[in-house]
């Protein structure tokens, strides 16, 4: 019991105040990179598509 609280103490690691501006940070890059982003991962799955028809 003594550790559960002494985890519940601890002050190390990172905080909700941290965590939360780094979430704010990733999403306001994907709406800004939004149309970037999603050319890239159209034209990976279309190489992927096209590769993996060579294999079969």
């Amino acid at each position: 019991m003594d550790r559960i609280l002494d985890f519940l103490k601890e002050e190390d690691g990172i905080g909700t105040v941290e965590m939360i501006l780094i979430l704010v940070v990733l999403i306001s890059l994907v709406i800004i990179f939004k149309d970037q982003l999603t050319a890239l991962v159209n034209d990976i799955f279309s190489q992927i598509t096209s590769k993996s028809s060579s294999v079969y």
